[in-house]
């Protein structure tokens, strides 16, 4: 199982900004595909972004195209989601999760994600 640490989440105005990073204890010669959820009080919970490790591609929800930018730090075992003009539609607790890379990385299933964070939440006023 792999381990992942969230954090950046965090209280912004909306049209602001916020990073959230996403630790990940990989082992680097097995691909990944990590994710980011998010779920909303009262809300289904809804997958944002994907990138598959090591190649780099990434996969948006339609909701967030745009707006949203997944990416990696190889060196760091980091994946970060860049949040841009935020709105109160994007408020949330916000969750990583991973699975080893079968077939293609661009379904946002959370079914398919065997390891979870803890999550941390963005709040939008």
């Amino acid at each position: 199982q792999v381990q992942l640490v969230e954090s950046g989440g965090g209280s912004v105005q909306a049209g602001g900004s916020l990073r959230l990073s996403c630790a990940a204890s990989t082992v680097t010669y097995v691909t990944y595909c990590i994710a980011w959820f998010r779920q909303a009080p009262g809300e289904e919970r809804e997958g944002v972004a994907v990138i598959r490790t090591g190649l780099g591609a990434t996969y948006y929800a339609d909701s967030v195209k745009g707006c949203f930018t997944i990416s990696q730090d190889n060196a760091k075992n980091t994946v970060y989601l860049q949040m841009n003009s935020l709105k109160a539609e994007d408020i949330g607790m916000y969750r990583c999760a991973a699975r080893r890379r079968v077939g293609s990385c661009f379904v946002l299933d959370a079914n398919l994600f065997t390891s979870w964070g803890q999550g941390t939440q963005v709040t939008v006023s």
